[in-house]
Order: structure tokens, then sequence, then C-alpha cells
């Protein structure tokens, strides 16, 4: 067993399902046709929003908007660090209107709002980790778009290229389990990666927890950890013995209706970090 780690509150933005379903084809996961239980998904998205009230983290939410199915899916819509918000601008034509609804947001909520002149899609494909962040492309945002956060922020951002379409976000192929400090690192799923971007991950995270194509395919690298807790798909058997044998406490939360549009824990979960 792990050594014990040491939980830290977050402050969590997300959007209910109201509207929540399939009516177009971005990913390969979605079907246009495929049947979505609206019920199921309102309840499985209260679990995980009461599964982190439970566990000392606050959680904000945005109004969805009627029109747009995929608004649930609040990491894309921004990068917070240190009190400032980079926007969003969708390659898909369907989803650009859900940058403004959510720059709304942030704006009145007294955010320094930068609207990305590149296509950039939050944090599905950016990811602060220690010093860095970790920037993919490959699918959705546009390499420019990775000088613009190195701009706008003023922090090493370190591109990375994803390769296999079914992971067509960063944050379906990886996600942090310790943000800050000299314990800082990852999990991942080697196979989604270009080989230099996984030489890349390799030297910076030698210690990171290596997921299995299972896992991954089982949203298991979807997932938000706040440090000790790690909020987890159950799918992802084996990536949680490994989660808990390093001292991370794994909590499963079934997001399987958000699935049919290429989406779980963390595709839900913009983290807003002070």
């Amino acid at each position: 067993m792990g050594p014990s780690r040491a939980r830290r509150s977050r402050r969590y933005l997300t959007c209910e399902p109201r509207h929540f379903d399939v009516l177009y084809a971005i990913n390969p996961w979605m079907r246009v046709g495929t049947p979505v239980d609206t019920g199921l998904a309102l309840t499985q998205w209260r679990t995980l929003v009461g599964a982190y009230r439970d566990h000392g983290h606050t959680v904000e939410t945005v109004p969805p908007v009627p029109g747009l199915p995929d608004m649930v899916f609040a990491a894309n819509a921004a990068l917070v660090l240190g009190g400032r918000a980079f926007g969003s601008r969708f390659r898909a034509p369907q989803r650009r209107p859900e940058s403004a609804a959510y720059g709304l947001w942030f704006k009145t909520a007294g955010f320094d709002v930068h609207e990305p002149r590149a296509v950039c899609e939050g944090e599905g494909d950016l990811v602060p980790v220690g010093p860095y962040v970790l920037a993919g492309t490959g699918f959705r945002t546009a390499p420019a778009a990775h000088a613009e956060v190195r701009e706008f922020f003023g922090v090493p951002v370190i591109g990375l290229r994803l390769t296999d379409p079914r992971f067509y976000h960063l944050d379906t192929a990886l996600f942090v389990l310790e943000d800050e400090g000299p314990d800082a690192n990852i999990a991942y799923y080697p196979g989604a990666f270009s080989p230099g971007s996984r030489a890349v991950l390799e030297r910076l995270f030698p210690d990171a927890v290596i997921a299995s194509e299972d896992d991954a395919l089982a949203f298991g690298l979807n997932s938000v950890s706040d440090g000790r807790h790690v909020f987890i798909d159950p799918g992802a058997r084996d990536l949680i013995r490994r989660l808990a044998h390093r001292g991370y406490v794994p909590v499963p939360l079934d997001l399987s209706e958000f699935r049919k549009a290429g989406g779980g824990i963390k595709c839900c979960t913009q983290e807003i970090r002070p």
C-alpha cells in the first residue's frame, strides 16, 4: 500500500444535463439516433455533484441552454488558473455557441476571460500539473492555441500529440493525480500518444500510473482527483486497483449515459483554480 494522500478542497463548475442528447456525431463514440435516457443522465450527474460535495468540495452550476446538448461537458469550456479564464473556441460548429454561454458565466463571476483566436477546447486538452500545462492536439485543439495559453498565463506549455481518434481529447487519455509540489503526478494510457509525446511523459513523470487500453476505453482516465480521492468510472477495474495500491482512495461513479457522447466524469467537471 502506498503513502497516505492529502485531499485539497476544490471548486468545480458543472452544467445540468437537462438538454443532453446525441443529435450529431463529432467523435467515434457518438452515433446519431442513439437513445438517451435524460432521466438517468440527470440522476448520474446529481450523484457526481453529490459525491463532490460529500468530499468537501464546492460545486457551482451554469444554466443549461436549449439546443446545446453537449453543454453538460463543462470541462471543455475553459482553463482557469490564478483567477483568470482562458475560454474556448470549438472545432465543431454545433458546439461553438457554448463558448458564449460559459463566457458570460465567467465574466459575471468576475473573471478576466480570454477568447482564443485558435481552436481550443478548454480542459479537454489543457491539463495543469506542477509547473506545466500539458496541452493536447491532434484532433481538437490547434497547436497555435498552445502558444496563446503560454502568453496568457505565463506558464510552460508542453504539447502532446494524440494519435488514436477514440481518445480525441487529452482528458480521455490522461488525468492529474497530484497537481502541486514535488509529488505532482499523472495517470495516462501511452497508446493514445505519438512516440515523441510518450517519451516526453516518461521523462516528466517517471512515476506515473500507467493505464491499460481496457481501462482507457472504460473512461478510467476521464477522472478527477482531489489529491486523495479519485472519482473514477467503476469499469476501470485494474486502474482502480493500481490507484489504491498507490494510496489513493477511488470513488467509483457510473456516468455511463454520458459515454454515448464520448464523455465522462472529467468532461462534466470544470475546475476553478484560485
